[in-house]
């Protein structure tokens, strides 16, 4: 049954119960001594058993981001939530709480163990992101519709299933309908299916899991087909040229222009407008072309200067390990030797001696980080050359594109105004104008009404067109900016965080130098 809190006052998840049971469960003996000490941080817990706390709500999780193995089962729960930043939990028990509902669990990819045994919840969902579940129990809840259970089909990993207690468990069917429509369980209920019991389920059901298989397959088509454009789209989005490779600009700039569609009724108008279309398509999929290869060029300079990084850090990596090591191999013997020499004049000599190599070693180890930093400074200065020499020469030739699309629409706006003007004439003259839509007669009323109306449209348009300049331009030169700028900081990061190990590393072999004399003290 699920637990009652009414005569008793629910806990909440605080730092003080959270650091109470990080110690309560850390490590014994003298480690368990040194981290209750020196304290436990709580990113570095990868086990954490909260059960029987009486916790009504989930809270304050956050920095267990390395945490693999949660319980919080025996308390009070109402709700699934406060898990999101738990992207490494791959066993999670909430059994025996009140949680009605299943949700909260959409970052917990790595997921493979799961309890909501005993619990009030009826229905299965919110669960799609859990592709890695392999063992689920949920009994003793509410389920009651049998066919529900298709839903766990998407679990292709899913061996384990506990149902027991549902008053899905009830139903004359459920011991050949669950194996029959989860053909990859091998457990229900904590016991094995056996072979016998699996063909004679797919025999018993083998209309419709035919008629379901092929539901999937097209469901699985078509949500392919959705997620490859959905790729598209982004890389599109990330070249700058989304809708490019149509007529999906010439578009929006009919969309929004209200005038367009009366104009279009004018004689003559709707044929070179349909030439211009095509003209102008032609050079938006030049742009769209164009972007991609922008895309590719940088995107190749960018792994360049990446893999450049990694080899220059390597290198200083392994004449670093060769340093200690040589280091280590001929002074770690003179240490353990300086623990047996009782004569202080031979000590305080062999003392100055170690420390002056210690010091030497700190030396030498900055010396070869100062390199790295001139080698990696001067390989940033080239790349940033570079990558603003191609970004430049890319917005040259957009800008020059984009001035193509320009001069096809100032010319569609010459001839749309010869037409307009010449339509206007024939009014004067009361040619023409028992021909003339309603809708059209509206924007004759005077020459100035024409042309306003025609020098709108194209306004519209040359914004349209301006904006895709300006979207293109920006974003080129924000993610030069941007790109600098990261690769700026994640250096002074690594040189602060490998400066920090080489401090680490020396104060270790100077506290031993020291904890040694005064020993001899």
């Amino acid at each position: 049954m699920s637990r009652p809190y009414k005569t008793i006052e629910p806990s909440v998840i605080d730092d003080k119960m959270l650091e109470e049971m990080v110690k309560k469960q850390g490590p014994l003996g003298r480690a368990g001594q040194i981290a209750q000490q020196e304290g436990i941080d709580f990113k570095d817990v990868d086990h954490l058993q909260l059960d029987f706390q009486n916790i009504l709500k989930i809270d304050n999780m956050w920095q267990f981001t390395s945490l693999t193995k949660l319980q919080l089962d025996n308390n009070v729960i109402e709700k699934i939530e406060g898990l999101n930043t738990l992207s490494n939990l791959i066993w999670l028990d909430l059994s025996f709480n009140n949680i009605e509902m299943i949700e909260g669990l959409d970052e917990l990819v790595k997921l493979e163990d799961l309890s909501l045994y005993n619990n009030r919840i009826s229905k299965f969902e919110n669960m799609d992101s859990l592709v890695n579940l392999q063992i689920f129990s949920i009994g003793k809840n509410h389920i009651s519709d049998l066919e529900s259970v298709v839903y766990l089909r998407r679990f292709k990993r899913l061996r384990t299933l506990n149902l027991a207690g549902n008053p899905v468990s009830e139903s004359e069917r459920y011991s050949l309908y669950i194996p029959a429509f989860l053909p990859n369980l091998m457990y229900l209920d904590f016991r094995l299916i056996d072979k016998l019991t699996k063909e004679l389920a797919l025999q018993m059901h083998h209309s419709a899991i035919a008629y379901l298989v092929h539901q999937e397959g097209l469901e699985f088509k078509s949500l392919e087909r959705m997620r490859l454009e959905e790729e598209e789209l982004a890389l599109h989005q990330d070249a700058y040229v989304e809708y490019l490779n149509g007529p999906g600009l010439f578009d929006s700039m009919y969309a929004e222009d209200l005038e367009a569609a009366k104009l279009l009724l004018l004689p003559g108008v709707s044929e070179f407008v349909e030439q211009y279309k095509i003209e102008f398509t032609e050079v938006c999929q030049k742009l769209f072309k164009y972007g991609l290869e922008g895309y590719d060029a940088r995107n190749k300079e960018v792994e360049g200067f990446l893999e450049c990084l990694r080899e220059g850090n390597e290198d200083n990596q392994q004449s670093g390990v060769k340093i200690l090591k040589e280091f280590e191999d001929k002074n770690k013997e003179v240490l353990n030797e300086m623990q047996h020499i009782s004569d202080n004049v031979l000590m305080e000599s062999k003392s100055r001696h170690m420390r002056a190599k210690i010091n030497k070693l700190w030396s030498k180890l900055m010396s070869l980080e100062m390199q790295l930093v001139d080698q990696l400074e001067e390989a940033s200065r080239e790349f940033e050359r570079n990558i603003s020499e191609i970004v430049s020469t890319y917005i040259e030739n957009v800008q020059a594109l984009i001035a193509q699309c320009r001069d096809l629409e100032n010319r569609n706006h010459e001839n749309m105004l010869e037409i307009a003007m010449s339509s206007y004439d024939k009014m004067g003259k009361t040619e023409g104008d028992e021909e003339m839509p309603e809708e059209l007669r509206a924007l004759f009323i005077d020459k100035d009404t024409v042309i306003n109306t025609v020098n709108a449209s194209h306004d519209l348009h040359l914004l349209k067109i301006d904006n895709q300049e300006d979207k293109m331009v920006t974003k080129s030169n924000a993610w030069v900016r941007d790109i600098l700028e990261k690769l700026h900081a994640d250096e002074i990061a690594r040189n602060r965080k490998r400066v920090l190990e080489i401090n680490i590393y020396i104060s270790h072999w100077r506290d031993e130098l020291d904890f040694l004399e005064l020993q001899d003290g």
